[in-house]
């Protein structure tokens, strides 16, 4: 029995991946010199999308070809499922973005007023905000930990998946052709191939036709 084995793990970059930016844990601020204003987290950019990048050539497969190759990063950006996925990472990212940006300025506006009216506040109410000041960069920093876990988290599964509806449909395809080897063409090191091997569009066609696209057609009677 013939089993697709993928060399390299299905790796995609699906947008707001990287860490966020912080936002928050700004140093404490001091009467005698002004605290920069924190920034907000920028949104980490989004991956090409399929038109922006060189789209698979449309070329028969050679007959008797034992070898394939597949753009994972095309078929993830491409298909609807891939976008679905980059879509629900982007807009994770860009609520906790928000908060932090929300966290970032209520710190920013304690620390404005300690630098502008610490000197005449009294001891008490001074040594106040600063704990208020230190306790919201505390959890400013652990906020901007969680968020970036959080993120990561959904990748993952929203990846494991897209893998488990890609990879049937890569096996059949390389059933189907009879060849012995797929390769995924970015981690594979391919400097050139021949374009008639290259599956990438066929793969995307079938993800997004559903099983029966996947199936082989039948034979006419």
């Amino acid at each position: 029995m013939t089993r697709l084995v993928m060399a390299a793990g299905l790796t995609m970059t699906l947008g707001a991946s990287a860490a966020l930016a912080q936002a928050t844990g700004q140093p404490p601020a001091r009467p005698t010199q002004p605290t920069p204003a924190p920034r907000p987290a920028a949104p980490s950019p989004a991956p090409a999308p399929a038109a922006q990048m060189p789209p698979p050539t449309a070329v028969p497969f050679p007959a008797g070809a034992k070898i394939g190759f597949v753009n994972l990063q095309y078929i993830a950006s491409a298909t609807t499922d891939g976008k679905a996925v980059a879509a629900k990472v982007n807009a994770l990212a860009q609520q906790k973005q928000q908060q932090g940006s929300d966290k970032a300025k209520a710190l920013q506006a304690n620390q404005q007023k300690l630098q502008t009216g610490g000197s005449v506040m009294s001891d008490a109410a001074r040594q106040q905000l600063e704990k208020e000041i230190e306790r919201q960069q505390v959890e400013g920093q652990r906020f901007e930990q969680d968020a970036q876990a959080e993120l990561n988290d959904l990748q993952q599964q929203l990846q494991q998946e897209f893998q488990r509806k890609l990879l049937p449909v890569l096996e059949a395809i390389s059933k189907e052709k009879g060849i012995q080897v797929l390769f995924s063409a970015a981690d594979a090191g391919v400097i050139w191939i021949e374009p008639g091997i290259d599956l990438t569009l066929e793969a995307v066609k079938r993800m997004d036709g559903g099983a029966a696209a996947a199936a082989p057609a039948p034979a006419p009677k």
